[in-house]
């Protein structure tokens, strides 16, 4: 039986998916690195859901870095996953918000250090709770990511600050998400636009909030958007890393 199935915690230490250490405000972070094929390109920060570094989020950065991407997946819970939405609940609202921003910041430094990485800038993809990470790190790094992809997820401050914003957005939210309504994604879109003139790309799919997490622990995969806005994000992660 699977630990989706159970509602069981991991609790390894570290997550086996965790294949490299990098600097994080004096201390150490941990994440899941994948190299392209030729082993140089754009440097891509790969953000998790609520489940902590899962196997779904370590497939995502793979198939990101078949696509060309060095991609880096840092381990927010500091190896815990859970696919108990109680237990997702609590690592969420316990996660030291601080700790969570210079793990994030030091994926940034570090995929730039990389002889790997090519440009002066990264891309950010985060997922649910990591969509919301993904536009505060953008905000944060300023000219350092060019590019923020977040997947039905926001900052949890609706009055968020995006005036430091350089980055272009390409959002994908789900029309019958009922964690995140379509009203509160359109008020964000404005607030961006107005905050750096910027005009955010936004998709509504017809379909239930993480419809691209394939493990489904929502029950609201969903193959077709799914494969719609994976050939979105590759064009735009192109368009402004290539």
């Amino acid at each position: 039986m699977t630990d989706a199935a159970q509602g069981t915690d991991q609790l390894p230490d570290p997550n086996p998916r965790q294949n490299v250490t990098f600097p994080s405000g004096g201390g150490t972070a941990h994440g899941h690195l994948a190299l392209p094929p030729g082993k140089l390109g754009p440097g891509l920060v790969v953000i998790q859901e609520w489940w902590g570094l899962t196997s779904h989020i370590a497939t995502m950065t793979e198939r990101f870095a078949a696509e060309g991407f060095v991609a880096l997946a840092p381990d927010l819970y500091g190896g815990t996953t859970t696919h108990d939405g109680a237990r997702a609940a609590e690592l969420k609202r316990t996660l030291p918000v601080e700790r969570a921003a210079r793990d994030l910041a030091g994926a940034v430094d570090f995929l730039l250090d990389l002889p790997e990485t090519v440009g002066d800038a990264v891309g950010v993809v985060g997922f649910c709770m990591g969509g919301g990470f993904a536009l505060t790190l953008a905000a944060q790094q300023g000219d350092r990511v060019a590019a923020a992809v977040p997947f039905y997820g926001l900052p949890g401050d609706p009055d968020f600050d995006y005036r430091g914003l350089t980055a272009h957005v390409l959002g994908h939210f789900a029309e019958r998400d009922r964690t995140l309504p379509v009203a509160a994604v359109d008020e964000a879109a404005i607030r961006i636009g107005e905050a750096t003139d910027l005009r955010p790309e936004i998709h509504f799919y017809p379909a239930g909030h993480a419809f691209m997490n394939d493990e489904n622990p929502l029950g609201n995969y969903d193959g077709l958007q799914a494969r719609i806005a994976w050939q979105r994000t590759l064009s735009f992660l192109w368009a402004h890393l290539g």
